[in-house]
């Protein structure tokens, strides 16, 4: 039977999660799920990739993983060097998206795309960080606690 990688695990779990939000998210509002996906792969390839079709909402998909590829390994490298932040899970976890919600929100986006930080509209800033704590770093830090002895 092959072993099973916990930070794979994690990875796919985060990442599937948090695009699913996106994806919902994106439907309430009107949006799609495809230009969404190619809104996502504007950030590395361009504004060009907006008018990709399929392949730029693939591309979008990539892009996302490949991110949460980073927040996941980000984390699972300082769970190594500083088992403490197994405990408590749930204030590790949630400090922990709040981190990668201001990574993203406070230095990429307006980098990239010029965005304000923090947002004029509040609650668009809440539905932002809301899927970094309950669909990142709550079930990172979950998934690396501490078992009790």
């Amino acid at each position: 039977m092959a072993r099973r990688s916990p930070a794979l695990f994690a990875w796919a779990l985060c990442g599937t999660l948090d695009i699913l939000y996106a994806a919902a998210w994106s439907l309430l509002a009107g949006g799609t799920v495809g230009g969404m996906l190619r809104g996502v792969a504007k950030g590395p390839f361009g504004d060009g990739a907006g008018e990709w079709g399929l392949g730029g909402a693939l591309a979008g998909l990539a892009t996302h993983y490949a991110i949460m590829g980073a927040m996941v390994a980000f984390w699972f490298a300082a769970v190594r060097r500083v088992p403490a932040l197994r405990q408590p899970w749930w204030l590790t976890g949630t400090i922990y998206g709040l981190g990668l919600y201001l990574v993203m929100n406070a230095i990429v986006l307006p980098l990239r795309f010029g965005a304000p930080f923090p947002p004029p509209d509040l609650a668009k800033g809440l539905v932002a960080l809301l899927p970094h704590i309950v669909f990142v770093g709550l079930p990172l830090a979950w998934l690396t606690r501490k078992k009790a002895d």
